[in-house]
């Protein structure tokens, strides 16, 4: 029976995967598709931009969290990251593949960093700047769920032709 870090891997590297197809599947009008229509308004793409800069900060931090350090800062505004580095990466104007490219390249990382950790390392606990105090695992975790959240509301939105609806209780 594979070990808890074994199925993170496997999952992290499925998802990565299904997320590469899942944007290259897009056709150039899907680009533009408004998801959210409150907080950060994002569009298809701009969610692109934002796992980007999650996956990179977050397996940094993951990693710190495996070498014994506490995990993001407790005053790390995750709001704010989110608007600065999405704006960042919006602004460069990078094409649909370098995205996806760049989005396979850190994925591969994450999966690297979590290679290199003891099981044990999946029990340490670290500050999350959303669920707070979590355990390493559930925080990796979090990585390939993440997408999936959002590549369904991406879908909802497509397929509607209209932004998802906001509802209080997501």
């Amino acid at each position: 029976m594979p070990n808890r870090k074994d199925l993170i891997l496997a999952r992290l590297a499925d998802e990565g995967a299904k997320t590469a197809a899942f944007f290259r599947a897009f056709t150039s009008g899907q680009w533009g598709q408004q998801v959210y229509t409150v907080g950060p308004e994002w569009g298809a793409r701009d969610i692109l931009c934002h796992f980007l800069s999650a996956e990179k900060t977050l397996a940094f931090y993951y990693n710190e969290m495996a070498n014994g350090r506490p995990g993001v800062p407790r005053d790390f505004d995750i709001d704010a990251f989110n608007a600065r580095e999405v704006k960042a990466l919006r602004d460069a104007d990078h094409s649909p593949e370098t995205l996806i490219s760049e989005f396979e390249r850190l994925r591969a990382g994450t999966i690297a960093i979590v290679r290199q950790m003891a099981e044990s390392d999946l029990d340490r606990v670290g500050y999350h700047p959303w669920f707070g105090d979590t355990p390493l695992e559930t925080m990796l975790k979090l990585v390939y769920r993440h997408t999936m959240l959002h590549q369904r509301d991406i879908s909802k939105a497509i397929e509607t032709g209209q932004p998802i609806p906001h509802s209080t209780d997501r």
